[in-house]
């Protein structure tokens, strides 16, 4: 009884993992679109100071 109890929950717990893998997306990001570039170009000579 006890062994058929293991092998349930292990089972339920590796078919709870495919599902949540192989299942479809439930991300919640905003469509934002493209967002312009705001940083500073790069520049070889500074980047090798460091």
């Amino acid at each position: 009884m006890a062994i058929s109890n293991i092998l349930a929950s292990i089972t339920q717990y590796i078919s709870e993992a495919a599902m949540r893998i192989f299942g479809p997306n439930d991300d919640q990001y905003p469509n934002i679109g493209v967002q312009p570039f705001t940083g500073e170009p790069y520049k070889k000579g500074t980047a090798d100071n460091w």
